[in-house]
């Protein structure tokens, strides 16, 4: 009897904050964002929740991009750390901010890797630590 793996995520993991902030140098990065993560459909869709806020350079073109890439990097965080998993997932954005000049799509996508790696510590626990957080 073959058992089919859970889907990510097992349940709602909500107010999973992720930053990336790299400023040490051209070209620079900043990209944060506040994101749920829903059980789903399958596969990886992203929307704005009601009432998604939205600080800094605000221009729809530009935040379409930022949230493709970071729709992108939740997919390619989540095929490296959790191969063979069937993803059902809705990325539910609360919060984008957005630098006029040191914001892009790079940006977004390393946002959208550690914002799924914090998920998956949320739902399984962090594979390097025990029972009792300590690293082996």
């Amino acid at each position: 009897m073959s058992v089919e793996p859970e889907s990510f995520p097992p349940r709602p993991i909500r107010g999973v904050r992720a930053r990336y902030v790299r400023q040490a140098g051209c070209p620079c990065d900043v990209a944060i964002v506040e994101v749920d993560f829903e059980p789903w459909e399958e596969g990886v869709h992203l929307e704005a929740a009601p009432g998604a806020v939205v600080h800094g350079d605000s221009d729809p073109k530009y935040l379409a991009l930022f949230h493709a890439a970071l729709a992108e990097g939740v997919r390619e965080e989540l095929a490296e750390r959790a191969p063979g998993r069937a993803v059902a997932l809705a990325v539910v954005v609360h919060l984008t901010v957005v630098h006029e000049v040191d914001s892009r799509e790079h940006s977004f996508r390393v946002a959208g890797r550690l914002a799924a790696r914090e998920a998956l510590v949320r739902a399984y626990g962090d594979p390097g630590r025990d029972a009792d957080g300590r690293r082996p």
